[in-house]
C-alpha cells in the first residue's frame, strides 16, 4: 500500500498539478493559434502575395511538371511541399508573438500587485542583532 500512497502523493505535489495544467492549456492555445493562422493570418498573406496558398507550394522529385500539389500526389511523385514548412514558421512566430504577449501583461499586473503590497516592516539589521547580543552577554 506504500506505493500507492507515495504515488497518490507525488501526482498530487503542486508542481505536477501545475504542469499538468500548463500541458492542457498549452493543448488549448496551440488550437487556437492554429485557427488564427490558418483562418486569419494566411489569407491576408495569400492576398499580399497575390492570392498564394502556401500549403499549395511543392517540389515534385521526379522532375515533371504538375498543375497542383493533388495532380502530383496521385501520380505517387515524390514531392517536397515547402509550403507547409512556411506555414510552419509563420505559425511559430505567431506563437512566439501570443506567448510574448501574455508574459509581458502577467509581467505587467506581477509588477502592480508588487507596488500595491505596503512595504514589509524592517526589522533590526545583523549588525544591530548582533550588538544586541554582545550587549546581553556583557550583562
Amino acid at each position: 500500500m506504500g506505493f500507492f500512497k507515495d504515488f497518490k502523493s507525488f501526482l498530487l505535489k503542486g508542481d505536477i498539478v501545475a504542469l499538468a495544467t500548463a500541458v492542457v492549456i498549452g493543448g488549448a492555445f496551440n488550437k487556437i493559434v492554429g485557427s488564427a493562422v490558418a483562418d486569419i493570418i494566411m489569407p491576408i498573406v495569400g492576398v499580399i502575395t497575390g492570392g498564394t496558398d502556401f500549403t499549395q507550394k511543392f517540389i515534385s522529385l521526379d522532375g515533371q511538371a504538375y498543375d497542383s500539389l493533388a495532380a502530383a500526389q496521385e501520380a505517387g511523385a515524390a514531392v517536397m511541399t515547402y509550403g507547409n514548412l512556411i506555414q510552419a514558421i509563420i505559425n511559430f512566430i505567431i506563437v512566439g508573438l501570443f506567448i510574448f504577449v501574455v508574459l509581458k501583461a502577467y509581467e505587467k499586473t506581477k509588477k502592480k500587485e508588487e507596488e500595491a503590497a505596503p512595504a514589509a516592516p524592517a526589522g533590526p539589521t545583523q549588525e544591530e542583532l548582533l550588538a544586541e547580543i554582545r550587549d546581553l552577554l556583557k550583562k
